[in-house]
């Protein structure tokens, strides 16, 4: 009998994850802090990369009728004017998959039914991790589980990687971010394209995720930022008009506020018969919009290990040699376009936008090509 492999965190990574395992004849159990996995949250960009695995999983369609497909990513000045464009028609050709934006709690809901709620323990919030002869797993609720095979998933804060890895350093990228989601009637133009509109020390960035949802985004460096009750659009006054019109629109409870880190690279996801995927191993500044796209490719990875006939525990070194090196990409690649992205004198942002419009093409194209091959 196969022992049973303990996932910590219901997130995007975690369930991918989950239902690869299980699709591949695995016994999964899926522990989550919340109480509910509902649509709450904001957008979420699922690049090539995410989709081409999702197709794997057989649920392409699933994400493609809930979500907007996105043929193009913009990075504009503060005008809407664009500084670089990738088509992304190529990717779509050569991998058989679109780029899509949806809404995250609809794809967490989609693959939560895909694993299974029998499968998946909610209000299960994880409070410590101690290895016996077995893992002995403690929750807030003072039950407690033993586990020969755990997986954290339970991202940036990751209580498994805190309790059991040593290396761990989260970054501070001194920028505030808010995330919003508004019913407007968008320019058609917008409809197939994510824009990301750069100005002095904050940018703006947009994207349709169905009928008139739109998912939008806004970043700041946080020495400008004097006060909690900030308004947006006042921040935001001096771009396209289209953005404020966008901010307007949106309650304010559907405004999430977070500060930005990410976890300085590690180099151990793994001991014995316990391994770190998503956030809790490599999290990413947002710039890239790869975050749970790298998780969902850690997830692909584990499975294309146990096809080639690797158990669960020793496919988990493998794991580790196989991803590293593009995740800690991603990770060091987003942070610096984070710190390009905020530039905040008016020459430096002068130069920053020329240097953008004359960038070749075969730069952008380089960085989309390795972003969007699967290990």
């Amino acid at each position: 009998m196969k022992a049973k492999v303990t996932i910590i965190g219901a997130g995007i990574g975690g369930l991918t994850t989950a239902l690869t395992l299980k699709r591949k004849g695995l016994d999964v159990e899926v522990f989550e802090g919340s109480a509910a996995i509902k649509p709450v949250g904001a957008g979420i960009n699922i690049a090539n990369n995410a989709m081409q695995v999702f197709q794997k999983l057989g649920i392409q369609g699933k994400i493609e009728s809930a979500g907007n497909r996105m043929s193009k990513m913009k990075i504009t000045d503060s005008q809407l004017k664009p500084l670089s464009v990738v088509d992304l028609s190529e990717y779509e050709q050569k991998y058989g998959v679109s780029s899509f934006a949806i809404h995250r709690g609809e794809l967490q809901k989609i693959l939560a039914e895909e694993v299974g709620y029998e499968h998946i323990r909610l209000s299960k919030r994880l409070v410590s991790i101690e290895k016996k002869e077995l893992f002995k797993l403690t929750f807030e609720d003072d039950s407690t589980i033993t586990s020969k095979i755990v997986i954290g998933a339970d991202g940036i804060k990751s209580v498994v990687r805190n309790q059991l890895f040593s290396e761990n350093t989260l970054r501070d990228a001194s920028q505030s971010c808010w995330r919003g989601i508004c019913e407007i009637d968008l320019p058609e133009k917008y409809h197939n394209e994510l824009n990301e509109a750069w100005g002095r020390g904050k940018r703006f960035g947009f994207v349709k995720l169905s009928g008139k949802k739109v998912y939008w985004y806004a970043l700041a460096n946080s020495k400008n930022i004097k006060t909690d009750e900030i308004n947006l659009v006042n921040l935001f006054d001096e771009f396209h008009k289209d953005i404020p019109a966008i901010i307007s629109s949106t309650a304010k409870d559907q405004i999430i506020i977070n500060d930005i880190f990410d976890l300085k690279p590690i180099y151990k996801w793994h001991r014995e018969n316990v391994c770190l995927i998503g956030d809790a191993a490599h999290a990413t500044t947002p710039n890239l919009g790869q975050g749970a796209c790298q998780a969902v490719e850690d997830a692909y990875v584990l499975g294309k290990l146990i096809d080639d006939g690797f158990t669960m525990e020793n496919s988990f070194e493998e794991y580790e040699r196989l991803r590293q090196k593009k995740a800690h990409s991603i990770v060091n690649m987003s942070w610096t376009v984070g710190k390009m992205a905020h530039i905040d004198s008016r020459y430096g942002v002068w130069m920053r936008n020329k240097a953008m419009k004359y960038m070749p093409k075969s730069a952008n194209k380089k960085q989309m090509d390795m972003i969007f091959k699967l290990n």
